[in-house]
């Protein structure tokens, strides 16, 4: 990762999810080009039920959630894809996979991006999203998560 958080570069995708041209994050960003998946440069300071990044350029979906895990849990996990998610709002526009993964810890949460982590029920998450602020992405995954058969362990 560079020091400079904005000088990375990403790939803008089409509505399909294909790369058509290569960007700095900060560009992306002031543009609201449409990207990989999310970071914690939109919705500081918010719960997130997911882990999720924007990808590198070149980097594929599954190489970004592998390294999105390990540098924000510090675990190894092998993400199983579910579907992928599509999700603009006026603040950014996501292309992503969503993935399930099991691990039982210890984890190193990522000092600079996460400030705490829970395990809750799901029936918890709703709840708690009516009354504090939530990533609304992360919020749009977990509900099409819970819609799909399987979904509501």
């Amino acid at each position: 990762m560079s020091r400079d958080p904005g000088a990375e570069l990403v790939d803008v995708l089409d509505d399909h999810g294909r790369p058509v041209a290569t960007v700095t994050r900060r560009e992306m960003r002031a543009r609201r080009l449409p990207h990989g998946s999310p970071d914690k440069d939109v919705y500081p300071g918010r719960w997130d039920v997911a882990v999720g990044g924007v990808l590198a350029a070149g980097e594929s979906f599954d190489e970004g959630a592998r390294r999105e895990v390990r540098e924000e849990l510090g675990v190894e996990i092998e993400p199983e894809p579910l579907f992928p998610l599509r999700w603009a709002d006026e603040h950014t526009v996501v292309h992503g996979m969503v993935y399930r993964a099991r691990h039982d810890g210890p984890f190193r949460l990522q000092p600079e991006e996460i400030v705490r982590g829970e395990f809750l029920a799901l029936e918890a998450v709703a709840a708690r999203a009516a009354r504090e602020p939530f990533c609304p992405d992360g919020l749009a995954a977990l509900v099409e998560y819970r819609r799909r058969p399987g979904g509501r362990q």
